[in-house]
């Protein structure tokens, strides 16, 4: 075979010159747009609100949407759930986007793992779903601090959900981050996203009419072009509406639709109708009983909403799970922190199985898609393992010295404006306090949310909300006095601005304040167990003291499966799987299983670890079905 190069031809080297002269004059004349790949030629119009209804291109169509938040399922699952969601014939997914979770320390962002938004985002691509995103920066779902980070509130002036400049520099940093992974998933850049909603119910909070317009032009100068919406119940819709941004109701009951001929017509006009969110059930709060909202009741709903010419989207479709300390509260007459199960009573349960409020939907679905709906996956299989006995113990005051050293303070401090984490403070977890006494008397603090207060080593009792003043014992000498401050959730909704954590101001003995403090952070990431090394653990006393560690071993012969922990005769705590936070456990419910998802655990040895506050049984059981104070698990 010649070879051939251009040393050896100089004619041909001048002709390739030549060429290439030639070929750049024809380029520059031609007409770009009209090379772009057909099936983006196609999306040009994207999602509109166009008289009565939308449209998609040229097309009437119509939003059957379902929400699933990819923080509170595992990553491994993503696709079984969004694969339920289609074959229950829905057309479009609706997620938050947690900045708290996305953004934990400042300028530090994580959208690895289970926070891959893109990831999400793009398998609902691939299973045939669009996507409306709700990217916050508020987002409610009853998620510590409505998903906003616990280091804003290191400003003591700060103004939540406000133009603010302490608020608006630190959600355009988010933003600037944020958006370049959104708008290429965009409908019009070829993704799946058809819609952005404007920030979340914010006619309900109404504290800046600056602050919703600034909110738009955030999105907008940073390249979202799709369709942009506003969400908000009936006592905020009027308030929360913004100029050119389509207005959508959230609701529950058959009695508020009226709302969505009256109260849409008169914010809006003539416009597309959109549920944004049908509340298919409702969260849970710890102390309180498991909310339920009758399947039939649900149905009967959702036929009389399509029925009045709306799009609906059912939220929640797949609630999950609060992993790890991720939980919100309400604070209306009492504070309330929302239990570690997102249920939520939905058309799925937490861990994924079907409802009969599933199968009376699919057939409803399926009734009016026109089209054979694809067939359900099946269900993931669920194991009952043996029960496991801890073997191990480790108190909390021994535990102490293998912790970083703690923080000298001449007052107590807030969680959030702890010196740690990079300067950003504590953001979930417990808090320790201790400092030195010498004499009996009133015990008065401000703690948010629950103190178990100690003399030396044992405990005297608790302060909270309603608690506000101990006795301190007679004690003899200069006695350790010791205050274990939790973090319960800070509130999700409502008044924000003051869900600073951990003891609040000074802390009084017969009205004298305390001084010279020892704080410990005991956020329990993954890095706090690596500090416990197994030399470092006991064998379980008979009267172990607390509050504790407890550590013990499943075993897993096969494939690992799904399952739910039960801890009876365990009162308060937290449980560890392989470093996993699967959340808290209470003995006042109504939750009283914890999920373990089988993707989580390995074949063979699993660690298990249990911190106890305050009384810890002999077993940890497992079980195939949870219990939420009422099972509506269908195989």
């Amino acid at each position: 075979m010649t070879t051939w190069s251009l040393r050896r031809r100089p004619g041909r080297a001048l002709g390739l010159v030549l060429l290439g002269f030639f070929t750049l004059l024809v380029l520059r004349r031609l007409d770009w747009s009209n090379l772009t790949r057909p099936w983006l030629r196609r999306r040009q119009l994207g999602l509109q609100a166009k008289d009565q209804n939308f449209m998609l291109e040229d097309s009437t169509f119509w939003i059957f949407g379902g929400s699933v938040h990819y923080f509170r399922v595992p990553k491994e699952y993503w696709r079984d759930r969004l694969l339920k969601m289609k074959a229950c014939g829905l057309n479009t997914l609706t997620t938050y986007v947690p900045w708290n979770l996305h953004e934990p320390e400042r300028g530090r962002f994580d959208f690895s793992g289970n926070l891959d938004l893109e990831a999400f985002v793009l398998t609902a691509a691939e299973i045939g779903l669009w996507v409306i995103l709700r990217p916050g920066p508020y987002i409610c779902s009853e998620i510590d601090l409505g998903g906003l980070p616990s280091w804003l509130l290191q400003d003591s002036g700060m103004r939540l959900r406000t133009t603010y400049k302490g608020f608006t520099n630190a959600v355009d940093l988010y933003f600037d981050h944020l958006m370049p992974r959104v708008v290429p998933l965009q409908y019009k850049h070829g993704g799946p996203i058809i819609a952005v909603q404007v920030e979340n119910e914010y006619g309900s909070y109404n504290k800046d009419p600056t602050y919703m317009p600034y909110i738009k032009k955030a999105l907008e100068d940073r390249g979202i072009e799709e369709l942009l919406l506003t969400s908000d119940n009936k006592d905020g819709l009027s308030s929360g509406a913004v100029d050119g941004v389509l207005a959508t109701i959230n609701l529950q009951s058959q009695h508020d639709l009226q709302l969505l001929s009256t109260f849409l017509f008169t914010v809006q006009g003539a416009r597309p109708k959109m549920v944004m969110e049908y509340w298919t059930g409702w969260f849970d709060s710890w102390g309180g009983t498991h909310n339920i909202l009758d399947s039939s009741e649900v149905l009967k709903t959702v036929s009389a909403i399509i029925d009045a010419g709306s799009s609906i989207n059912l939220y929640m479709f797949h609630g999950g799970t609060n992993f790890g300390f991720i939980n919100g509260a309400m604070h209306y007459y009492d504070y309330k922190s929302h239990v570690t199960s997102y249920d939520y009573d939905a058309v799925l349960t937490e861990a994924g199985d079907y409802t009969a409020k599933y199968l009376q939907l699919r057939d409803f679905f399926g009734s009016i898609s026109g089209t054979p709906l694809p067939p359900p996956p099946d269900p993931l299989p669920k194991t009952a393992y043996e029960s496991v006995t801890p073997a191990f113990y480790l108190s909390l005051w021994d535990a102490l010295k293998y912790m970083e050293a703690p923080i000298n303070s001449e007052q107590p401090v807030n969680m959030e404006n702890l010196p740690v984490n990079n300067g950003n403070g504590q953001s979930f977890g417990y808090t320790l306090y201790e400092t030195t006494i010498a004499s009996s008397g009133v015990l008065s603090a401000f703690v948010r949310d629950r103190g178990q207060v100690f003399v030396n080593t044992v405990s005297i009792g608790f302060l909270d909300y309603k608690r506000k003043e101990i006795n301190i014992p007679l004690i003899q000498g200069y006695t350790t006095l010791r205050i274990l401050v939790e973090n319960c959730g800070r509130v999700n909704y409502g008044e924000i601005d003051n869900q600073r954590k951990g003891l609040i101001g000074n802390i009084y003995l017969n009205d004298s304040p305390l001084s010279k403090f020892r704080i410990y952070s005991l956020d329990m990431k993954k890095s706090f167990f690596q500090r416990f090394s197994f030399d470092e653990w006991n064998k379980v006393p008979e009267a172990p003291t607390f509050p504790a560690f407890f550590l013990g071993a499943l075993s897993v012969a096969l494939s690992p499966s799904d399952t739910f922990m039960k801890l009876e005769g365990w009162e308060k705590g937290v449980v560890f799987i392989n470093g996993q936070n699967l959340g808290r456990y209470w003995n006042i419910g109504p939750q009283e299983t914890l999920y373990l998802p089988g993707t989580w655990l390995d074949q063979g040895i699993n660690q298990v670890i249990v911190f106890e506050e305050k009384m810890a049984g002999s077993v940890i059981q497992f079980t195939e079905t949870p219990h939420l104070g009422r099972s509506r698990y269908i195989n």
